[in-house]
C-alpha cells in the first residue's frame, strides 16, 4: 500500500469543509485513499453500480435524504451531477465539518451548475497517479526547497536506464504490480477502452468515437510540442472547434494538460501556443507502443517523454502544496525555449530546462539567459535537469541538477 501524500490536503479539509472532492484520473487510486480516510458508520456508494447510478438520476433528492447516515462517500459522482444541487440543501441543513467525501474521474466543476451550487461548501484535492516519492516512500523536498530559492540535495547520479523503466512503467499502481510489459501494456489498452466507450458518453455527447481514438493517438506523437490543433484536424477530416472540443473532454478526464505559454504582454516576440502533456508517461508509452529499446535507441524521442515525465513529478508535488503554482513554458520567435516555467502567485519565475544527457554547458541555459532577461527582477533561477553526477552553478542563480534530486 502506497502512502499518499494527497491525504494530509483532504484530511485538512473533511476538519473544517463540508463537501471534500478528491479528483483525478480513473484508477489512480481515489476510492482507495477515500477508504482509508472514512469510519466504519460512513456510507460508502459507488455509481458505477448501475442500480445506485439510476436511484440517483431518477430522484436526486430522495437519494441524499435517505442515506443511510449523515457521512457519504459518494464514488464517481461525474456520473450523476445532477445530485449537487441536492447535496447543496443537505449541506445547507447541516452544515459540519465533513458530511460528503466524493470522488470524481472526470472534472464536472467546469458545469457552471455545479461550480455555482457548492460554492463555499467544496473544496476540491487533486489525486494524480503516483509519483517517485510515493512509491520509494521518499518526503517530496525538491519543489518546496527551490520555491525558496534554495538548492536541492541529491543521491543518485546517472540513471539512464532506471529513467527510462520509470518512464514507461507511468504511476498507475495497477500496471506498477504487473512484471511484463506486455500485461501493463494490456490493461492500459483496456483502460483507454473504457474511458472512451464510458467516460466519454458521461460528459459529452461525442459522436465518433473512432476519431476521439486516432485523435488521442495523434496527440501521443505531439507530447511535449507546440500543439497545433488546425494540423491535428486536417489529419482525421473534422474541425478544428472539433478538435479543441475533443481536447476538452480528454483535459476533463485528466488524461491530457495544455501547457500554455509563458509571456509578458510588452514582450511581442514570445509565442503563445500551448504545448500537450499526457498525465502519465505509462499511458503515454502504451499508446506510442514503447519499448526500453525503442527509447534507448531514439533520443528525441526519449527527450520529449523525459520532458513529459518531469512535467508530470512536478505537477505531482505542486498539488501537495499550500500555496498556489503556475505551470508554463517558454518559447519566442526565435525558437529559444524552456521546457517548464514556474511562476508563483507574487509573480516570480524559476525556469527548468531537461537534458536527457549527461554533459551540460553553457549553451544549455541560452532559454534560461533569455527568459531571465526577459522576466527582469521577478526571475529567481533557472535549473537544468540532465543525467549527470553533481550540482553546479552556471552564472548567477543557473544551475545544472541531476534528475534524481526529483525525488530525493
Amino acid at each position: 500500500m502506497y502512502k499518499r501524500y494527497a491525504a494530509t490536503q483532504v484530511q485538512a479539509a473533511m476538519q473544517d469543509t463540508p463537501v471534500v472532492m478528491i479528483v483525478g484520473p480513473r484508477q489512480c487510486g481515489k476510492t482507495t485513499l477515500a477508504r482509508q480516510l472514512i469510519n466504519p458508520d460512513w456510507v460508502y456508494i459507488t455509481f458505477d453500480d448501475l442500480t445506485q447510478l439510476e436511484s440517483a438520476r431518477n430522484d436526486p433528492m430522495g437519494f441524499i435524504q435517505h442515506l443511510n447516515s449523515p457521512h457519504a462517500v459518494l464514488d464517481e459522482i461525474q456520473r450523476v451531477p445532477e445530485l449537487f444541487l441536492s447535496i447543496k440543501q443537505s449541506v445547507d441543513e447541516r452544515r459540519e465539518p465533513g458530511r460528503f467525501l466524493l470522488t470524481g474521474s472526470a472534472n464536472v466543476l467546469l458545469l457552471p451548475q455545479v461550480a455555482d451550487s457548492l460554492a463555499g461548501r467544496l473544496e476540491v484535492a487533486l489525486l494524480l497517479p503516483l509519483s517517485e516519492c510515493e512509491i520509494r516512500g521518499t518526503i517530496p523536498h525538491f519543489l518546496p526547497t527551490i520555491l525558496q530559492g534554495k538548492l536541492p540535495t541529491i543521491s543518485e547520479v546517472r540513471l539512464r536506464p532506471l529513467l527510462i523503466e520509470k518512464i514507461i512503467a507511468g504511476g498507475f499502481p495497477e500496471p506498477l504490480s504487473r512484471q511484463s510489459l506486455p500485461r501493463k501494456n494490456a490493461w492500459y489498452q483496456q483502460y483507454l477502452k473504457g474511458l472512451i466507450q464510458k467516460d466519454v458518453k458521461d460528459i459529452s455527447h461525442v459522436e465518433h468515437l473512432d476519431a476521439m481514438n486516432q485523435f488521442l493517438q495523434l496527440l501521443a506523437l505531439q507530447v511535449g510540442q507546440i500543439t497545433n490543433y488546425s494540423e491535428l484536424a486536417a489529419k482525421i477530416g473534422l474541425s478544428r472547434q472539433t478538435m479543441a472540443r475533443y481536447f476538452n473532454w480528454l483535459e476533463r478526464l485528466y488524461l491530457v494538460e495544455n501547457l500554455p505559454a509563458w509571456h509578458r504582454n510588452h514582450h511581442k516576440r514570445l509565442i503563445k501556443s500551448p504545448k500537450v502533456h499526457f498525465v502519465d508517461t505509462g499511458l503515454l508509452c502504451a499508446l506510442r507502443q514503447m519499448t526500453p529499446s525503442k527509447l534507448a535507441d531514439n533520443p528525441n524521442i526519449f527527450g520529449h517523454f523525459l520532458e513529459s515525465y518531469v512535467f508530470c513529478e512536478l505537477k505531482k508535488q505542486a498539488s501537495w502544496l499550500d500555496e498556489p503554482l503556475y505551470f508554463f513554458h517558454y518559447r519566442d520567435k526565435d525558437k529559444i525555449e524552456v521546457d517548464i516555467v514556474l511562476q508563483k502567485a507574487e509573480g516570480q519565475v524559476i525556469g527548468i530546462e531537461i537534458k536527457a544527457g549527461a554533459t551540460v554547458n553553457s549553451a544549455s541555459f541560452q532559454g534560461l539567459e533569455r527568459l531571465r532577461q526577459v522576466a527582469g527582477e521577478d526571475f529567481q533561477m533557472g535549473i537544468v535537469l540532465y543525467d549527470g553526477d553533481h550540482i553546479t552553478a552556471f552564472g548567477d542563480q543557473l544551475y545544472a541538477v541531476p534528475i534524481g534530486a526529483l525525488w530525493n
